[in-house]
């Protein structure tokens, strides 16, 4: 049997910026919840139609998280049946700019992808091609 761990009494060191900010973001499909988010209030029919490959209970979780996190306001409509309109705090707004940047990146990094994949798909038929003799040896 081993010594008992004992609690530390020493504070934690402040976290990193950018580890808080990405850690508001966790999550599959967060980033994309509030970028639907960025126009103007959304219920959650109209989120699960925007984002169509999300299921209603990832998408419930992520709603979820994002109003505990601060980033998400819910404001339940007084209809028949009841209903909830989901917005974006002044929190969640900031976040805009970066999501923005990062698919901007994305959107790079894939068009740079898909280039070299067409080269390489290219070479590949080319060397097929000589390798059956169809090339015209006269270029």
């Amino acid at each position: 049997m081993g010594l008992p761990v004992r609690k530390s009494k020493v504070a934690p060191p402040p976290g990193c910026p950018l580890s808080e900010v990405l850690g508001l973001l966790r999550g599959a499909w967060a980033p994309n919840v509030i970028w639907q988010l960025s126009g103007e209030p959304r219920r959650f029919g109209e989120l699960r139609h925007d984002i169509p490959r999300i299921s209603a209970r990832v998408l419930s979780a992520r709603l979820r998280e994002l109003e505990t996190r601060g980033l998400v306001m819910r404001r339940v409509l007084d209809t028949s049946p009841p209903s909830a309109e989901y917005s974006l705090t002044p929190l969640g707004r900031e976040l805009l700019p970066a999501i923005d940047s990062l698919a901007c990146v994305g959107k790079k990094l894939l068009d740079e992808w898909e280039a070299s994949q067409r080269k390489v798909s290219r070479r590949s038929a080319r060397t097929t091609r000589d390798a059956r003799g169809e090339i015209d040896a006269s270029r």
